[in-house]
């Protein structure tokens, strides 16, 4: 599984990321997960509002910072 976090890095990117890997700890999966920072990158996405969350190549959600918890339902 290929996990991507959309954002320019601010703290709620930041914190998205962190809670992205506790979410993949809980599961128990082995995921890649790469930060995307660049703007040009996160456009082709046509994500308009950061943090934003992909799960192979599907923008999942956008706008919002999921909790680990609602990571692990969207990877279930």
């Amino acid at each position: 599984m290929k996990i991507e976090v959309l954002g320019t890095g601010c703290t709620k990117c930041h914190t998205l990321m962190a809670n992205v890997k506790e979410a993949v700890a809980k599961k128990g999966i082995f995921a890649q997960i790469d930060k995307v920072e660049d703007i040009m990158k996160i456009m082709e996405y046509g994500v308009t509002s950061t943090p934003a969350l992909v799960l192979d190549g599907k923008v999942v959600s956008s706008g919002k910072l999921l909790s680990a918890d609602e990571i692990v339902t969207l990877l279930s």
